[in-house]
């Protein structure tokens, strides 16, 4: 099961979000796209990345998206990071009003989801089996199928409230994941640091990634 979901939602950056998708797409992966109404405002005002998202063109969306991340973390095209270069996976856009798309159905087999950033009411709507959107819908899916979900909020500080709804997640089998960068790495730049958060991403989902150095590595 290659077919990955990446959910894009509101919270503030937008920049692991386009690295992330990136890197799944490197490493062969074919990616499921869903972007909320308030995640298309994020990526306006963190990228300057206008999306109509009605009419998605998705080889478009990447090349926007990978032009604007590069010009905040300086990255070369994820390919040349790959010790291999298996073949470059397809993106699928689903509209996040779109209940017909195949990823809210468990009957569509994915090898897991990570939804990232993650907002605060995405991360409520999960944690108390909310459905409001296709986003929600195939978190809610993912759970019940017992397959990876990867929550990636980034907010800070944390409400009790915010806290109670990633235990809750947590608990009901999600791996919440917050964009918390190490630094026993060494970063030198931003792009250092926005690679430990999507390397630690690849790892939940299984996704062979060379983006930083692990501890114990020279």
């Amino acid at each position: 099961m290659n077919d990955l979901v990446l959910g894009i939602t509101g919270a503030s950056g937008a920049v692991y979000a386009a690295r992330l998708l990136d890197v799944l797409l490197a490493a062969g992966r074919n990616v499921h796209v869903s972007i909320s109404s308030a995640g298309q405002a994020v990526l306006l005002h963190e990228l300057n990345v206008k999306i109509d998202l009605r009419n998605v063109r998705p080889d478009e969306l990447v090349e926007r998206l990978n032009a604007a991340a590069a010009d905040i973390g300086g990255w070369k095209p994820a390919e040349t990071e790959l010790r291999e270069r298996p073949l470059r996976g397809i993106l699928r856009y689903h509209h996040y009003q779109d209940f017909m798309a195949p990823i809210a159905s468990g009957s569509s087999l994915t090898g897991g989801m990570v939804i990232c950033p993650c907002s605060g009411g995405t991360l409520s709507a999960i944690a108390h089996g909310g459905s409001d959107n296709l986003i929600q819908r195939a978190a809610d899916v993912h759970l019940k199928e017992r397959r990876r979900l990867v929550l990636v909020p980034r907010e800070t500080p944390l409400s009790a409230i915010q806290l109670d709804n990633m235990k809750r997640c947590a608990e009901a089998g999600a791996v919440v994941l917050p964009a918390m960068p190490g630094y026993y790495h060494q970063p030198r730049t931003i792009g250092d640091l926005v690679d430990f958060v999507v390397a630690r991403v690849c790892d939940q989902l299984g996704v062979e990634q060379r983006l930083m150095r692990r501890w114990g590595e020279e």
